[in-house]
């Protein structure tokens, strides 16, 4: 008997795979249509992930608002997309920056520590400026330098220079009749000058000049 070559074995077997295959057709397709269908009841009947709350703004919401319960809605997302820094108990809290109708409510835009995560090497600092007129022409972002003059006549000096306005708080009901005059605006200061600006906040009247 003469052997067969090596490309004759080769069809010969691509004859018989392809016969058995044809034999089976009609069980491998049931078997694949099994599969399918096993993997789209398992995606249907898999539970979904819980949705995460997150606060959001009602509506439009100006810097220095004082938030309350009217102010927020709770909207659901998925748990991947929650945005970093989302804040819970705000109620009562002062925007630092203003928040679009439907934005999340973040840390960032709250007074407090987090005013200075975009700078770490700053500190936030309250300081009140006697003059309400002059705090209305400030804005969040704006760099001044702050100066102090001494009621008694004894010359002024620089407590602080080209230190950014974080926050500008809005005057609450309670303090509309606090004997203290002028508003509050939030600095963000170096570490350094964080007890010259709490001294001179207390015995010289605060002024500023916008830092270039």
């Amino acid at each position: 008997m003469v052997p067969l070559s090596r490309p004759t074995r080769l069809a010969s077997a691509w004859r018989r795979l392809r016969r058995v295959v044809l034999a089976r057709r009609r069980l491998l397709a049931a078997l694949l249509a099994g599969v399918a269908v096993a993997a789209v009841v398992e995606s249907a009947t898999a539970p979904p992930q819980p949705a995460v709350g997150v606060l959001t703004a009602a509506r439009d919401l100006p810097a220095g608002e004082v938030l309350d319960g009217d102010d927020l809605v709770e909207v659901d997302f998925a748990p991947g997309s929650v945005p970093s820094g989302a804040a819970r108990d705000v109620v009562g809290r002062t925007l630092a920056a203003p928040v679009g109708r439907g934005e999340p409510v973040t840390d960032v835009r709250l007074v407090g520590p987090a005013l200075t995560a975009g700078d770490p090497g700053l500190t936030a600092v309250p300081v009140r400026l006697p003059d309400a007129g002059m705090v209305a022409l400030l804005e969040v972002g704006d760099r001044i330098d702050l100066i102090g003059t001494d009621p008694q006549g004894s010359g002024a000096s620089v407590v602080a220079t080209g230190v950014p306005v974080l926050a500008l708080p809005r005057p609450s009901a309670d303090s509309a009749g606090s004997a203290q005059p002028g508003e509050l605006v939030v600095v963000g200061a170096d570490p350094a000058d964080v007890t010259r600006l709490a001294d001179a906040s207390v015995r010289l009247f605060l002024t500023y000049a916008f830092a270039h």
